[in-house]
Order: structure tokens, then C-alpha cells, then sequence
């Protein structure tokens, strides 16, 4: 047995023992040692996903931890090594996978909303998913590679270049997280965020920010680039209103990235499209590569992920840790330490 955060049904959640699987040929046990919260699992926790989840369901994806035991046929990897994972199982044979897109495969399987997730002290994957990580690299700043390779993911498919002047709507953890990741790019970044905590938070990292009740962000961004416009616009807020500032903060043929995930339709602006011959793409979760540079850029302290994690506490408190994060308020990253080894990340 294993004990393991599960999500019961809208706003309940439990830590309790459950069943441990060994690993069978391909697969490799993993100890996860830190196991952030992310957005998605707040929508699993009000229940929003209950079409897709099958309760009862250990939670979390964005991890780190070590190899404990390796099946029939694994190579490669071997007990004591340091990894993440990518969460994604696909089929190969659907048109998304034939013409490489495994990540958007039709019968995808996210570990952690599909199928059993990071938030227990032993879990089972497939190898093809595990991530190396550098030993230099504390094992609870590795646990942000995933939301950042959602971001590395974001600024690739919106094709950011150096020079460009981009407008990041919504300053949570992978908004500040895009911000970062397009201002190594070389892009010149406005974040625009209604949460002072988030707005100081991002400032700390030298990021400039936009208060959108305090301002009109149109107005800010046509002084900004002398009327112009943006160049690229990431909608990151979920909300309708940021879906409306992205839009309109775009220059001619600028590029809209849409992030955040819309539970329900919204309206766009499509004259604006038009007008201006604006872009729309849709960003949605990573490729391998993603990952890769991921683990680049929070090794090399590019992504500063001490100062995105607000706090960690042990897995017997992850329920309470969902309700504090639905609460808003001074709190960006929090993560579940799986392990015991919070005595390792001075946060």
C-alpha cells in the first residue's frame, strides 16, 4: 500500500492508503518527491472534470522524484536517479499521432486525470515518460519543469521572437512562467494581472505589470510601442475579460496564443480579426522537447522557481492545501511533499 491524495467527488478530497503497483515490462516505479497543485487540479476539485476523471483519483502531474524500481525490458534508467514526468500515454494510431502529434493524441491518457497521478509516495509509469533531471538540480525547484514546458510550449507555437513587445493577460504561476520564458526569448513583456501578490511577485522577477482596474490596457500598450501594438498577445486568464484585452492589445497581424482553458464559449472580436489580420492559436499541453528545455531553464535559474513556490506542505495536508489555493489571496505555487523531504527546499 501507498498512501495517496485522491480526489472523492466536487470538494472532497482524502488522503488514504491505496493499492501500489509494481512495475510491469516498460514501466518504472518512481518515489515522487514534490507534487505541485496546478490549475487543472482545481477544476477536478470543483468537479468540473467529472465526465473525464473516475473518482476515486489520485491526483497531481507536475512532479519530481527518484527511480525506485525498474521492470522487464527498461533500460537506461536505474534506481537513485533523479527525474520528472511527461504525463502523457497515447495510442500511435490516431490521425494526431501519424502525423506526429502525439501530444495531442485523440485517446490521450493524462497521468493524473485519467489515470492515477504523482500524489502518493509510489508511483507507477511508463519509462517513455520519465525526464532526466541533473543531480545539481533540489529535487522541489525540478517539480515546476512541467508548467514550465507548458510555457516553453506557449512561446513556441505563438513563434516569439527577439525584439517582439508581447502582452501576457493573467499572472499566475504559468503566466508568469510564459513571461519569463518570452523574455529569455528576447521579447520585450507586459503582464497584466488583477492580484497585487501575483503583480509584486512578477515584478520581483523584473517583470513590468499592468494593473487592468486601474487602467486601460489598450491605452498603456498603444504608448508602450507608439501606437502599433502588440505583436503577441497570451490569454491566460480564463476569464471573458481577458479574452477581450488580448484581442484588442494585438498590432496588425499579431498573434493571440490562447492558454487558459474556457470552460464555456466566449465571444471574440472577429472584426478585429479581420481589420487587422490577427492570428489565433491554440497551445495546448507540450512535446518532449518542451520538457527538455524545461529542465534547461529552471537548472540555469532562468525560470527562479524559489520564488514562485509559496509554500510546501506534507501530503496528509494537500486537501487543505486545494481549499487555500481556491482562496486566492497571497499565493501563487504550492506543492505536496510527497516524501518527507521538505527539509531539503529552503522555501
Amino acid at each position: 500500500m501507498t498512501l495517496a491524495t485522491r480526489y472523492l467527488s466536487a470538494r472532497t478530497l482524502d488522503t488514504a492508503p491505496v493499492p501500489s503497483t509494481p512495475p510491469g515490462p516498460g514501466e518504472v516505479e518512481l518515489a515522487p518527491a514534490y507534487v505541485g497543485i496546478c490549475g487543472t487540479d482545481l477544476h477536478i476539485f470543483h468537479g468540473d472534470m467529472d465526465a473525464r476523471v473516475t473518482a476515486p483519483a489520485v491526483l497531481g502531474h507536475e512532479t519530481a522524484g527518484r527511480v525506485v524500481r525498474v521492470g522487464p525490458g527498461v533500460a537506461g534508467w536505474a534506481p537513485g536517479d533523479a527525474v520528472t514526468v511527461m504525463p502523457l500515454r497515447w495510442d500511435g494510431t490516431c490521425p494526431a499521432c501519424r502525423n506526429g502529434h502525439q501530444h495531442i493524441c485523440r485517446h490521450l491518457d493524462f497521468l493524473g486525470i485519467d489515470s492515477p497521478g504523482a500524489m502518493q509516495q509510489r508511483w507507477t509509469v511508463p519509462a517513455s515518460t520519465l525526464v532526466r533531471l541533473p543531480d545539481s538540480l533540489p529535487l522541489h525547484r525540478a517539480a515546476l519543469v512541467e508548467p514550465t514546458a507548458v510555457a516553453v510550449h506557449d512561446v513556441g507555437r505563438a513563434g516569439v521572437r527577439e525584439g517582439e513587445r508581447v502582452v501576457v493577460v493573467g499572472g499566475g504561476p504559468v503566466g508568469v512562467l510564459i513571461a519569463l520564458v518570452a523574455r529569455a526569448a528576447g521579447a520585450d513583456v507586459r503582464v497584466v494581472e488583477l492580484n497585487t501578490h501575483r503583480r509584486l511577485l512578477a515584478e520581483e522577477q523584473g517583470l513590468t505589470t499592468w494593473d487592468p482596474a486601474s487602467a486601460d490596457i489598450p491605452t498603456l500598450v498603444a504608448e508602450w510601442t507608439g501606437d502599433a501594438g502588440a505583436d503577441v498577445a497570451f490569454e491566460v486568464s480564463g476569464a471573458a475579460g481577458g479574452v477581450d484585452t488580448a484581442v484588442d492589445v494585438l498590432g496588425v497581424r499579431g498573434r493571440l496564443c490562447l492558454v487558459a482553458i474556457h470552460s464555456r464559449p466566449r465571444e471574440v472580436n472577429l472584426h478585429r480579426f479581420f481589420w487587422r489580420e490577427l492570428t489565433l492559436v491554440g497551445a495546448r499541453l507540450y512535446e518532449r522537447r518542451d520538457f527538455e528545455k524545461a529542465v534547461a531553464l529552471v537548472a540555469d535559474g532562468t525560470v527562479p522557481a524559489d520564488r514562485l513556490i509559496s509554500k510546501i506542505v506534507p501530503l496528509t495536508e494537500a486537501p487543505a492545501a486545494f481549499e487555500a489555493l481556491e482562496g486566492g489571496g497571497d499565493v501563487m505555487k504550492i506543492l505536496v511533499d510527497c516524501a518527507g523531504e521538505a527539509q531539503e527546499a529552503a522555501v
